[in-house]
């Protein structure tokens, strides 16, 4: 070997390349496993206790009323489909069972349930359960406005979604299934509802949706997607099997018996007459029934339930900012007049460094961040905190925070962080 190929040989090799460590990169990571961490140790799964469903409940209704009106509409036409689709499931189901009266209204209410079990995990804006929304009104969380916008829009989308699917119903000739029995099935629930009375459409109408705002109110406390199910699934069934009035799902029946009543083979498979159907027309649709029927709904759900556990969960902490949005209640209610607070004095200054201590804490004491996700009312209630900082911490709200403490640093966002991971229902 020449001693130049040897002296080649001897020459150290270069070592492979090795990106180097970035210490943001490392400061992310360890950021991102202690969150992890945190997640777990905050995972909580027993259902909400009533006072959080109250103030979840006040949440989600002030979404509601901020979103925009394209997507309202959108979601509350498919709300009236997906309601009518568990009316559509009820009739078929109930023609001919060969069931007594008490067991073929059970298996009608269990099947209709696929109607609110699609709005609420699918995702829709039903206005049976968007008059809920009283809960944010009382809170002072809701303009009036507000209220009636949303409930005018989710109506209208709701009658747009029931009759669009009536009348794809109608050509699918599903109806003359079972030699028109079907159909004479669907004559026959429609007709009944026409010839309520007015008082008996009203009553029926508040019992109906007392229900049904029970059963979202229930859902309001579920972590998972079979505690919703469950929640929906017995008040649902039971306003169905009592003969209760709900005006969405109205939207789908009567349409459809409108629409199969001038047919003789239907009526006939019925044993109805013309004049036996002689109520079930658009005038008696709208007018005997339509409009008890949502009044008795707004009643039975936005005042029994809606402004019911308000009063019990939510007023002693919110009828100062009901008071305020909305003056003539202080004076018309007397129950409503707030007494004086007896607070201490707080500067802006200390304000803000009991919030921080808050989020500090959370950071480093995983105890502390456990005890918020199960209670954080409990947690914090040894800091001298306004009811306005322990809604936003208990929410997770870092835009509000951030507008009162400034730009918050990633560590004084764990807490945060993980309240908004664990509320995306």
């Amino acid at each position: 070997m020449t001693p130049e190929k040897e002296k080649i040989t001897k020459e150290p090799q270069a070592p492979a390349f090795t990106a180097p460590v970035r210490p943001q990169a490392t400061e992310a990571t360890l950021y991102s496993d202690a969150l992890a961490d945190a997640l777990k140790k905050t995972q909580v799964t027993d259902c909400r206790a009533p006072d959080e469903m109250a103030r979840n409940a006040e949440g989600v209704g002030v979404k509601k009323a901020e979103r925009d009106t394209i997507s309202t509409i959108m979601l509350a036409i498919l709300a009236g489909a997906f309601i009518g689709l568990g009316a559509m499931f009820m009739t078929v189901v109930t023609t001919q069972s060969g069931l007594s009266f008490g067991l073929n209204k059970l298996v009608g209410g269990m099947v209709f349930c696929l109607g609110l079990i699609l709005v609420v995990i699918a995702g829709a804006e039903l206005f049976t359960g968007n008059v809920l929304l009283t809960i944010g009104w009382l809170s002072g969380k809701i303009k009036t406005t507000a209220v009636a916008r949303n409930w005018i829009l989710v109506y209208g989308g709701n009658l747009a979604g029931g009759l669009a699917l009536a009348g794809l119903m109608y050509y699918t000739d599903q109806w003359a299934l079972n030699k028109d029995l079907l159909g004479a099935n669907a004559v026959g629930i429609a007709n009944a509802k026409v010839n309520l009375t007015f008082g008996t459409a009203l009553a029926r109408g508040i019992m109906c949706n007392a229900l049904v705002c029970l059963a979202i109110w229930l859902c309001f406390s579920a972590r998972t997607l079979t505690d919703k199910v469950l929640a929906i699934v017995f008040p649902i069934t039971a306003f169905v099997a009592a003969g209760f009035e709900h005006s969405i799902a109205n939207m789908y029946f009567i349409p459809m018996g409108i629409f199969l009543s001038h047919h003789s083979a239907v009526l006939t498979a019925g044993s109805l007459t013309p004049a036996a159907v002689a109520n079930l027309d658009w005038h008696h649709f709208f007018v005997h029934n339509l409009i008890p029927v949502t009044i008795g709904n707004i009643i039975g759900g936005g005042i029994m339930v809606g402004a019911v556990y308000w009063m019990i969960y939510l007023r002693k902490e919110r009828t100062k900012d009901l008071v305020a949005a909305q003056p003539w209640l202080g004076v018309a209610v007397p129950v409503l007049r707030p007494p004086k607070p007896i607070e201490l004095e707080t500067t802006p200054a200390t304000a803000r460094r009991t919030l921080q201590d808050v989020l500090g804490r959370a950071a480093t004491d995983s105890k502390f961040l456990a005890q918020l996700a199960e209670n954080p009312r409990q947690a914090l209630a040894g800091y001298n905190l306004t009811s306005e900082e322990i809604a936003a911490l208990s929410s997770g709200d870092i835009r509000w925070l951030e507008a009162k403490l400034g730009p918050l640093d990633e560590r004084l966002k764990t807490w945060l962080m993980a309240r908004q991971t664990q509320e995306k229902w």
